[in-house]
């Protein structure tokens, strides 16, 4: 199993490369691989990948449909290498978030691709707080309707509440970071990480390789 820091590189690599090369053969077995990955060797359940797939179509159908109806050249061509291509990204990054925890990807890039510990733990305490965040939404909107007012999720008024609210709880999360120790700049303890093996370095560099060369070499639809 790859480690989460190795995932992420082989991962923003391969979608690197997917940008660029223009196949709908090498799309469809990139998605194909990270499919058989998830289902068969990571056993995600098949109610989320279906589930995440029939989200993602309307966008896959609008980018199909764009570039058939209003392409200049080789419509039909265009149309799936950009459909496809729209799954191939899902699946990439399903990939990568459905079979790791955001502690475990952040602490892994943390110590063995040198992610700076601020970035990380301040991302961390972002993604901590997403269940308050979402708390505070229902509150908010509770307290407007006692006082005869509904707040929609076009309305600035509600986000402007919600983001007064955010600042408040940064402010106390830094003084509760002080409290504990933390300063800026100095050592923090390491958190414990997957280790992290040179064969993956090797592995993550011939998949890379070879999708890059398929996609300049080969004679892909």
């Amino acid at each position: 199993m790859l480690n989460p820091a190795g995932l992420t590189l082989l991962i923003i690599g391969l979608g690197l490369e997917l940008a660029f090369i223009k196949s709908v053969s090498l799309n469809c077995l990139l998605a194909g691989c990270c499919l058989l990955y998830l289902l068969c060797y990571r056993r995600v359940k098949l109610t989320t990948i279906a589930l995440l797939l029939l989200v993602t179509f309307p966008l896959a159908l609008g980018s199909w449909w764009s570039f058939l109806a209003f392409g200049r050249t080789d419509n039909w061509h265009n149309a799936w290498i950009y459909g496809s291509r729209i799954y191939a990204y899902l699946l990439l990054g399903a990939s990568l978030t459905l079979t790791n925890s955001v502690e475990d990807i952040l602490f892994n890039l943390h110590v063995h691709l040198k992610l700076p510990a601020t970035f990380v733990y301040g991302l961390l305490a972002a993604f901590n707080l997403l269940t308050s965040i979402k708390n505070q939404f229902a509150t908010i909107r509770y307290s407007a309707q006692i006082r005869g007012r509904n707040y929609h999720l076009w309305q600035p008024g509600l986000y402007l509440r919600i983001i007064l609210v955010a600042l408040k709880w940064s402010a106390d999360l830094a003084q509760a970071m002080t409290a504990q120790g933390f300063s800026e700049g100095y050592p923090r303890t390491r958190p414990s990480a997957k280790p992290f093996p040179k064969w993956q370095f090797y592995f993550i560099g011939l998949c890379l390789i070879s999708y890059a060369w398929g996609g300049i070499s080969g004679s892909w639809w």
